[in-house]
């Protein structure tokens, strides 16, 4: 299809308050006018990136989870965002995207983010997901897998493996410039759109988040930028233009083949 909308929600998140997360996501979600396809939320956005999953996880079977599954078939669209989720006696930082019919697909965060030791309370991701939408393929991924370009990086040179790269974020204003030239860089290596959606305000540890949740084309070129104000934005990506970059400029054919090896012990 020729057409893809996107809602990005960039908003403040209460820390550790599931319900009140929810119920302020909720009436967002629901007041959104403009017609959409797929709702972003950010990355742990009914808790905020809280490194206390003991007391915060849930089941996939949770109120959370059913939560999404509610509001996905009421508005008819696909919502994704990141939850803590405990599954076999383990954490993780878990990417769901749930579909109207109650179907859904999970990426678990590859790339813990060690400096604030969510190394140590969750559990790493080995699988990508490529979810597929009219035609559309859309690479999901989490925060700080941002800043390891092999794991983003379209694997075939026989056709792009994927049209968009999603990121959904808790990432601090104080290295909010490595995120925007991390998104516009996984753009036009990637030759694809990329939406990157962040919050905003401080969280519980008094970390404030600037937001500049973005939206780029294939070319690098900014389509969408907000910056420390919530907001609710709609785009519509066009795959015409995706098609031209790629016919026109074909870099993607003379990419190396490679492969991901596990580290030790995975």
């Amino acid at each position: 299809m020729p057409t893809l909308s996107f809602t990005l929600i960039q908003t403040k998140l209460f820390w550790e308050d599931r319900d009140a997360n929810l119920g302020m996501l909720e009436k967002k979600i629901m007041a959104i006018q403009d017609r959409t396809e797929i709702v972003v939320l950010p990355e742990m956005f009914s808790t905020g990136f809280s490194m206390n999953p003991k007391k915060l996880a849930e089941q996939m079977d949770g109120v959370t989870v059913n939560w999404m599954k509610k509001i996905a078939a009421t508005k008819k669209i696909i919502l994704t965002g990141s939850v803590i989720i405990e599954e076999d006696g383990h954490y993780y930082n878990r990417l769901l995207w749930v579909l109207p019919d109650g179907n859904l697909g999970h990426y678990d965060k590859r790339h813990r983010f060690a400096y604030a030791g969510e190394n140590g309370e969750y559990t790493a991701g080995h699988k990508r997901l490529i979810a597929q939408v009219k035609g559309w393929k859309i690479n999901l991924q989490v925060c700080y897998d941002l800043r390891f370009p092999v794991w983003a990086r379209q694997h075939s040179n026989e056709t792009p493996e994927y049209d968009v790269l999603l990121y959904v974020a808790n990432w601090p204003e104080r290295r909010a410039n490595a995120w925007k030239i991390l998104l516009t860089a996984r753009a036009i290596e990637n030759q694809c759109y990329v939406v990157g959606v962040n919050r905003v305000g401080d969280d519980g540890n008094k970390i404030y988040h600037s937001g500049e949740s973005m939206v780029i084309d294939p070319l690098g070129t900014t389509l969408y930028h907000k910056k420390d104000e919530e907001d609710i934005f709609t785009i519509v990506l066009e795959r015409n233009a995706l098609q031209e970059v790629r016919e026109k400029f074909p870099f993607w054919k003379d990419a190396d083949n490679f492969k991901i090896v596990p580290k030790d012990g995975e």
